[in-house]
């Protein structure tokens, strides 16, 4: 039975869905002559459709285009006079065009005795083809193989298409994930509400493991995940709890520790760095001895994760700072004297401050040889409860403070994964919320470099070690290029703003760029979704998590309408001080 029935022939035009016949032909586009009486058939968005061949193939195209042009003869000769008239090519006649994109075939598969929906390309349109629009039942026929190809055991339901609110929008969870994806959609768009989604539709599989950065604590209520926090002023000198993440100094590679203790403006930086760089090399070598790592010995470098005592480092370097040798009329200045004591002066400076606690301040246990085995198991164990979701809040974190910190979350979890035996490697996907606060296009300080070095890595090479991102920004015009030309799947919410736009527009084929332009007039939680893991590029309603994340916005007005109202200004003042957002 052939999955579309349309009249032909001389009865074409009095055909419902008849649009009209192909004028223009492109590698990806047509254009449709439509006459008046048709053209109003014709919608932005909407599906149009072309029988090919003898089988029951049929081309799918999506509306990006419409005109509607009336040209009018002129009927004034050369001497002024009127022309006649009376003839029918003198009469005003149409000239309307509805220029379609190609997205796909709908092909009878033998095999499976049922039609199936491709995006290949295996024919194009020819001239004068009729064409028709799908709605009512041919509608529901077609969005029906989409849902039915996309119900497979690696579906991800999110929504329902726009175009059938009653058929179930579905992505391939395998290519989402696996070839990297960005949501973005300016404030109140419902990034927040779609990505809940995502993490409550993983949190239903036996072996999730999905780590998701949370800059302002919007999912720390979520009930179906396990909640870590980054250690703050007042938990200093506490006992290590399991939601407390400690990344103790030692955790940082070569680069990390040079740029955060070494201003590379300096004269004496070349040597700050290298005889720093060299007190610790030689300072884990120590470490490795003492506990007899033969093994590790043979093959550590600089950037290996081995505690090692940065006070004995700070000593040694003061004391080449302050070194007198014998010359030959007696004592005179060592080779590094007086050259870092700006460079001393910056370490004591990160040592003492408390924001940096959970670098330079971790309880004594996490300085073991042994410590890294269990950060790297607090960041990807997905066996213990709720361990599937992994929800890091870093919304008490400083802004100066928060490149460093994720740069080397990132850091550890992609060369965890590296390392990893194939056989025993199981993949994981970073949720980056808020992702052009630190992975910013222009790259600022030396930290912030280091961070978004880390998360460029990943893009290009994470998949092959199942480390994917999902990006989370409202700002796509500030997120790294780099990072986003890797991102095979987009999900582009409400954005006005045209560098926005445009930023998005650059990450589409160039067959969608007329699709982008719907992206200022969507409603809330709708999304346009373009990508391989979508069979169809789609407009799609996004659903409502059963558990909503606290980004809800502020209602200005509403609240200032409220008589009852009693902010504790002490209690604002003390927690800044003490850098937590306690409640009382």
């Amino acid at each position: 039975m052939p999955i579309f029935e349309f009249k032909y022939g001389d009865d074409v035009k009095n055909e419902p869905a008849y649009l009209g016949s192909v004028l223009q032909v492109d590698t990806r586009r047509m254009m449709i002559n439509a006459e008046d009486e048709h053209l109003q058939r014709a919608s932005i968005g909407k599906l149009v459709t072309l029988k090919k061949g003898t089988a029951d193939d049929w081309l799918i195209g999506m509306v990006d285009r419409i005109v509607r042009q009336i040209v009018t003869a002129d009927t004034t000769e050369k001497d002024g006079e009127q022309k006649d008239t009376s003839k029918n090519d003198a009469f005003p006649i149409s000239g309307n065009a509805v220029t379609v994109t190609l997205v796909g075939m709908v092909r009878w598969n033998a095999g499976e005795a049922g039609h199936e929906f491709t995006r290949s390309l295996l024919d194009m349109p020819d001239i004068g083809q009729d064409c028709f629009v799908l709605r009512g039942d041919s509608l529901k026929a077609f969005m029906g193989l989409l849902v039915k190809k996309g119900d497979t055991e690696q579906a991800l339901e999110i929504g329902k298409y726009t175009l059938d609110l009653e058929a179930t929008a579905y992505l391939d969870g395998d290519k989402f994930f696996q070839r990297h994806a960005a949501l973005l959609g300016s404030t109140g768009s419902g990034k927040s509400w779609t990505v809940a989604t995502i993490l409550e539709r993983a949190a239903r599989l036996p072996s999730a493991n999905l780590i998701v950065f949370d800059l302002h604590g919007e999912y720390r209520e979520l009930s179906y995940a396990d909640h870590l926090r980054i250690p703050g002023p007042d938990d200093l000198g506490t006992v290590a709890t399991p939601e407390l993440l400690y990344l103790p100094y030692w955790l940082m590679n070569c680069e990390e520790l040079t740029a955060m203790f070494v201003e590379s403006s300096e004269f004496t930086a070349h040597n700050q760095t290298l005889v720093f760089q060299d007190t610790v090399f030689a300072e884990k070598k120590k470490i490795l001895e003492a506990a007899k790592k033969t093994e590790v010995l043979n093959s550590f470098t600089i950037d290996s994760p081995v505690p090692f005592d940065l006070g004995i480092v700070v000593a040694e370097i003061q004391r080449l700072n302050e070194e007198m040798v014998q010359g030959v009329r007696g004592m005179k200045q060592g080779k590094f004297f007086g050259q870092f004591s700006r460079f001393l002066a910056r370490i004591a400076g990160k040592l003492r401050d408390r924001r940096y606690g959970f670098l330079f301040q971790a309880p004594e246990e996490l300085h073991s040889y042994t410590a890294f085995h269990g950060v790297g198991k607090q960041l990807l164990d997905f066996t213990r409860k709720n361990g599937g979701i992994k929800v890091v809040d870093f919304s008490e974190v400083p802004s100066d403070v928060l490149p460093v910190m994720l740069g080397i979350v990132a850091r550890l979890i992609y060369y965890l994964q590296f390392w990893m035996p194939d056989e025993k490697r199981h993949p994981v996907a970073l949720v980056c919320d808020e992702a052009h606060i630190y992975l910013p296009r222009d790259k600022g300080n030396p930290n912030q470099q280091r961070a978004v070095d880390n998360f460029e890595k990943i893009a290009k090479e994470g998949r092959k070690y199942g480390v994917s991102l999902l990006i989370v920004s409202q700002r796509p015009s500030d997120v790294s290029d780099t990072i986003l030309s890797q991102c095979n799947n987009v999900m582009a919410l409400r954005l006005a703003n045209s560098n926005d736009i445009s930023a998005v527009r650059n990450m589409m084929p160039e067959s969608m760029t007329s699709f982008i332009e719907m992206l200022p007039i969507l409603d809330i939680g709708e999304a346009l979704v373009v990508g391989d893991a979508v069979l169809l590029p789609s407009r799609i309603r996004i659903n409502k998590p059963d558990e909503k994340p606290l980004s809800a916005t502020i209602d200005f007005w509403t609240e200032w309408g409220r008589k009852d109202v009693s902010p504790d200004w002490v209690l604002a003042a003390e927690n800044m001080r003490r850098q937590r957002r306690k409640t009382s």
